[in-house]
């Protein structure tokens, strides 16, 4: 089937910080000027900011405390609407914390085509604190439109941000890291969003290689034929009952100079997952199945901003791109699958696809001699039952880069949780007629799924993201809008900003 690539994914891929609410210009003033609202972020201590004409006392005696997600908005009789924005304790307001002020600061003014913003002084520097207002902003004003005919979301045009004796040269720079952080999220997110009837394999494979044409990646496509020829019997298994062609992208990222190391990135692309013949129930979580291909996505979001954040590693990633539906033909529960590596995979249940696509592109990182390998997947309900919604789980063989993981979801915001790679658990995959199944027992999901993908790395140095929790949010919460998340992205690309071989 011939889809446009671009019928319901914005065509303008352009260095937007979302590709639906448009370019707002963020400015740094003395004075607001010409804006419909003014977001005042005020402390749950300290002195109330004279611009609101109330003091302490009157805000709480009308319920504002000034604590963190509080918000108010203010009488006036005239000028732009005003709305008290509760930041906490000023002396706790970290970069964290204020990106989450200003991102409740931007939903208070919701349906405003520009606001200004007030920050109290603050002991931080001007690019930090640039970077973060603006990720807090663009992240919090994201929505998925392109399928709304009309409606009532307006576009953020402009922000103004006066926050006393900060350098505005220094603070636009932040802002620039920003929106290039931003604008990866929310491909993650649009690409998430859309529907599974129109953003198949076939369409991501366009829409990546116009994306690589933009941002200066290279993108070779393998379709059905290369990838039989190429022994990847794990993506062609799980494709079999699909009658949409699957596609394996790999992303190519070359730094200007002497690369400092070679970093494999591999994201899971199930396109949609009904759980193949192994089928899921009719519940809101089948719905969400057209974000199966979230690491995928994560992955393809990433390489957007490498070349304009000046990574200075080079970067190989892996998109394992198919549908995994109950055809005729689907793979069943005892098939048998040869892998690229040579292992067999016994089939024990075909919902567990998502490790039988991502093993293929494991080994051929491997092959490709990268210093170390990361994964990102929406994988197992395991790893959403133990952590929610706002932490996912992180497991891999080497914990330096483990920790390099942990750094990158910590500057981002990302959180993460280690959980332990218990090898005395891989004895629940053992086949009686293959090398490996890809099921384990009842117990510790997260973990015997990330034990199956160890059996492709070798001994590469390699980490896990299970992003099955993250991968959508059901309200919109601080940075966080309802829906996709685009969660991994920030994380990835500040990893990749920092790596090198040891």
């Amino acid at each position: 089937m011939n889809f446009d690539a671009y019928k319901l994914i914005s065509t303008d891929f352009s260095p937007l910080p979302s590709l639906h609410a448009g370019d707002p210009v963020i400015e740094w003033v003395d004075r607001f000027t010409g804006v419909e609202a003014v977001a005042v972020l005020v402390g749950s201590d300290g002195e109330v900011p004279a611009a609101l004409g109330l003091d302490r006392e009157a805000l709480a005696r009308a319920g504002f405390t000034g604590a963190a997600g509080g918000t108010l908005v203010v009488p006036t009789s005239e000028g732009p609407l005003l709305v008290a924005v509760g930041a906490g304790s000023l002396g706790e307001l970290d970069e964290h914390a204020l990106r989450d002020a200003a991102a409740n600061a931007t939903r208070a003014t919701k349906g405003k085509a520009s606001f200004g913003l007030q920050v109290p002084e603050l002991d931080m520097d001007a690019e930090t604190l640039g970077r973060v207002l603006a990720e807090g902003v663009l992240l919090a004003r994201y929505a998925f439109t392109p399928l709304k005919n009309g409606g009532k979301y307006t576009a953020l045009e402009r922000v103004q941000v006066r926050a006393g004796r900060t350098n505005a040269t220094q603070a636009a720079d932040g802002t620039g890291v920003a929106r290039i952080n931003a604008r990866a999220a929310n491909i993650a997110r649009d690409l998430c969003n859309a529907p599974p009837s129109h953003l198949t394999a076939v369409v991501l494979a366009e829409v990546a290689k116009d994306l690589g044409e933009r941002f200066g990646f290279e993108v070779q496509e393998f379709d059905r034929e290369a990838l039989i020829g190429m022994r990847c019997g794990g993506i062609l298994g799980v494709n079999a009952g699909s009658t949409q062609e699957p596609r394996m992208l790999k992303l190519h990222y070359t730094p200007q100079g002497t690369p400092t190391g070679h970093l494999g990135l591999v994201g899971k692309g199930i396109m949609y997952d009904s759980g193949g013949v192994s089928l899921k129930p009719s519940d809101p979580m089948h719905l969400l199945m057209k974000m199966d291909m979230g690491g995928a996505a994560s992955v393809l979001a990433t390489f957007t901003a490498l070349r304009d954040l000046g990574a200075s590693a080079e970067v190989t990633g892996f998109l394992m791109c198919t549908d995994n539906m109950p055809d005729g033909s689907a793979y069943k529960l005892g098939d048998v699958l040869n892998t690229r590596s040579g292992l067999t995979i016994e089939v024990k249940n075909t919902d567990a696809e998502g490790r039988l696509v991502m093993c293929d592109a494991l080994t051929l990182a491997v092959e490709d001699k990268v210093d170390a390998v990361i994964d990102i997947a929406t994988l197992t309900g395991a790893a959403l039952m133990a952590l929610g919604q706002l932490t996912a789980a992180l497991l891999g063989n080497d914990q330096e880069l483990i920790d390099a993981v942990r750094t990158s979801a910590a500057n981002t915001d990302e959180q993460v949780w280690q959980l332990p790679l218990e090898r005395k658990y891989r004895k629940q995959l053992d086949s009686d007629i293959a090398d490996i199944s890809n099921l384990g027992g009842k117990y510790a999901g997260a973990t015997t799924a990330a034990l199956f993908l160890e059996e492709f790395v070798g001994q590469t140095p390699w980490a896990h993201l299970d992003i099955a929790g993250t991968m959508q949010s059901d309200t919109n919460d601080v940075w966080r809008s309802k829906g996709a998340t685009g969660f991994g992205t920030r994380t990835l690309i500040d990893l990749a900003q920092n790596f090198s071989r040891r």
